[in-house]
């Protein structure tokens, strides 16, 4: 018996279960089907070979970067990491080691004057943190700045660098006082300048930290993240030297073109999703910083971290704590007043020589602890 039951073979005599709903033929709506199929298919390897090229021109453009940008400095092996760093200076004093924020790299510290302030006294070494210029950032591990500072104590005895004063600007006050905080040992005073010390709500957070998801990530990084950063980056960097202009050595040091490096892209946003649970976790250890010479410099117009909420905060929680805060100048302190910078340094050294000593137990004439 035919499955469609008597008369069903007969031509001329077509059955209800011959016809699909609205009278089309099945013929026509396998073709449609399959056309639509083809275009989809079609769309997709276009797609995929729009992305492809995006990928390769991203990566060109930052090897460009490179080229044009090459490292100043040596590399070291530590904890895993091919670490880049510039030394300047002598033997006077305690030696002093810098860590940049997010974003930039060791060049800002030079840039900025600090560094060759501070080589006049005593040897300094700036780092490059992992991710961030020439040094590395592989994906054996989660880049906390407990993971970072881990690296860098084991740097720190590579280079024979003894109880160093650590110098954090930004983000890297966090890995300033992991190393502070965990590897006590290897610092011998601390100079924060403009940090983010206590968990707060940060819009920046979301907004920088999708290239940090494995896989989209990725994808965002070599395609539309350098286009959109290109297209950002100029209004972020006046915003953070606001209200001071943008100095020109700020751009020579750190080109945009090396700030948006896919790996780098993906450093600056693991690093901005970590803020907060580093801060987080910090908050209640910071009593066991009072043991040491601390000094905290800060901006007043500030417009990446509020001033009254952590480096004001921050001296309150450590008393024996210096606290600088600079009328007019912003995110960017240390390029508006590096002698002060290198002054911190130098009162933090002078402590630290003392046995027996630890807060620095004075407030700067320019300081002011008003939260407002």
């Amino acid at each position: 018996m035919n499955d469609h039951g008597p008369g069903a073979g007969q031509a001329g005599a077509p059955h209800w279960r011959d016809a699909a709903p609205g009278g089309a033929d099945p013929a026509s709506m396998a073709a449609e089907a399959t056309g639509t199929e083809g275009r989809l298919a079609k769309a997709a390897l276009i797609s995929a070979a729009v992305l492809a090229g995006m990928a390769l021109q991203v990566r060109a453009d930052a090897r460009r970067a490179e080229r044009e940008h090459p490292p100043l400095g040596r590399f070291l092996a530590a904890g895993g990491v091919r670490l880049h760093f510039v030394e300047a200076g002598g033997s006077g004093g305690p030696p002093v080691v810098l860590l940049h924020g997010n974003a930039v790299m060791a060049e800002d510290f030079v840039a900025s004057g600090v560094l060759g302030l501070v080589a006049e006294q005593r040897r300094v070494v700036a780092f490059d943190r992992p991710g961030y210029g020439y040094s590395e950032r592989p994906r054996d591990r989660l880049w906390t700045a407990e993971a970072q500072a881990a690296v860098f104590a084991e740097a720190f005895g590579r280079l024979g660098i003894e109880r160093p004063i650590v110098v954090g600007h930004s983000w890297g006050t966090l890995v300033a006082m992991a190393l502070a905080l965990n590897h006590p040992e290897t610092v011998g005073g601390l100079v924060l300048v403009s940090g983010y010390y206590f968990p707060t709500t940060r819009a920046d957070v979301a907004l920088f930290s999708p290239p940090a998801i494995p896989v989209a990530g990725d994808l965002i990084r070599y395609t539309v993240g350098p286009l959109i950063g290109r297209m950002i980056a100029p209004k972020m960097i006046r915003r953070m030297f606001y209200p001071a202009p943008v100095p020109p050595a700020f751009t020579e040091a750190t080109p945009v073109p090396m700030m948006l490096r896919p790996w780098q892209i993906k450093a600056s946003a693991e690093d901005a999703a970590a803020m907060i649970p580093a801060t987080a976790a910090f908050e209640e250890r910071y009593g066991e910083l009072r043991r040491l010479p601390v000094s905290i410099l800060a901006g007043t117009e500030d417009q990446i971290v509020d001033v009254g909420r952590h480096s004001a905060r921050l001296h309150r929680e450590l008393p024996g704590s210096d606290l600088h805060l600079v009328p007019g100048l912003g995110h960017m302190v240390h390029y508006g007043v590096p002698g002060l910078v290198a002054d911190a340094i130098g009162a933090v050294a002078a402590v630290a020589r003392r046995p027996g000593t630890s807060g620095l137990r004075q407030v700067s004439d320019r300081a002011m602890t008003s939260t407002t």
